[in-house]
């Protein structure tokens, strides 16, 4: 039992990683790719996928990190990830723009490191 509850928790920092990198990927074609070409602004500068992606990467962390803390006993990976969510948590009240995806770039690398050093210590 004890084994799947670790892989369980394994998959979700993995998942927190993954997660992390979709944010930062969706923010830098905000940013970048949308308005050089036009292409898809309406869907991927939608304030709803913004939203609802932090809020999912807000909750996995959250979660995933204060698990990690609990089991391993290192609090940086939880400190340094809690940085990153408040980062994010920042990004949903700055509107729309580059404000908001520099914040949300920055807090989810926060918690991608977060996850990754969660990751190692389990090893």
């Amino acid at each position: 039992m004890r084994d799947a509850i670790l892989s369980i928790r394994d998959r979700l920092d993995g998942f927190g990683v993954f997660l992390s990198g979709l944010c930062a990927l969706h923010c830098l074609l905000g940013l970048i790719l949308v308005p050089l070409i036009g292409l898809g602004g309406g869907v991927l500068l939608s304030p709803r996928i913004h939203e609802a992606g932090l809020a999912l990467a807000i909750m996995v962390g959250v979660v995933t990190l204060g698990l990690s803390a609990l089991r391993h006993g290192r609090l940086q990976p939880a400190l340094i990830g809690a940085l990153g969510i408040v980062l994010m948590a920042l990004a949903l009240g700055v509107g729309h723009g580059t404000r908001e995806a520099v914040l949300t770039i920055a807090g989810v690398a926060l918690v991608a490191t977060a996850h990754l050093q969660n990751l190692r210590a389990a090893v």
